[in-house]
């Protein structure tokens, strides 16, 4: 869903443009106080603001982007940009900040992936120093077997994901 935040006659035919290409559902917005609470309510995957609002009320889209959550902040002039154009930049916009999203996933997905590797290997190499103790008694060195094993089951799992 996308809020379009704007006090411009055209608003209505920009929404219902914009919806069309896009293909979410877009809420139109004519002031910063009614988007606010909009925000609070839903969800959105793109917050629209029409840039005279950004002159007008500078510290309201200050606190309308602190509430908009993971939705990406688009500025559009719709005094200056047809239909079309507010469409494609939109579009534009949107497809960058899902790249972006995908990328910061897969970084952090192998920062993750090293994180649990380099723990399972010191669980690894930890357990299989106590089992060399001398005298271990038996209901211990099943413990540290099975966390070995397990240890290891993980390791190989997290090869085969790679």
């Amino acid at each position: 869903m996308i809020l379009f935040i704007t006090s411009s006659p055209r608003g209505q035919d920009c929404a219902a443009a914009l919806e069309h290409a896009v293909g979410e559902q877009v809420e139109l917005s004519i002031n910063l106080k009614r988007a606010n609470a909009l925000l609070r309510g839903s969800e959105y995957s793109a917050v629209v603001i029409d840039e005279p609002l950004v002159e007008t009320e500078p510290e309201g889209i200050d606190a309308l982007l602190r509430n908009s959550g993971l939705a990406i902040p688009v500025y559009v002039n719709l005094a200056i940009s047809g239909t079309d154009r507010l469409v494609r930049d939109i579009k534009k916009a949107m497809g960058r900040h899902g790249e972006e999203r995908i990328i910061a996933m897969r970084a952090a997905e192998s920062l993750l992936r090293s994180e649990i590797r380099g723990a399972v290997t010191g669980i690894l190499l930890s357990s299989e120093l106590a089992l060399n103790i001398p005298d271990l008694p038996e209901e211990a060195e099943e413990k540290l077997r099975s966390v070995c094993n397990l240890a290891g089951q993980i390791r190989a799992r997290l090869e085969t994901i790679q």
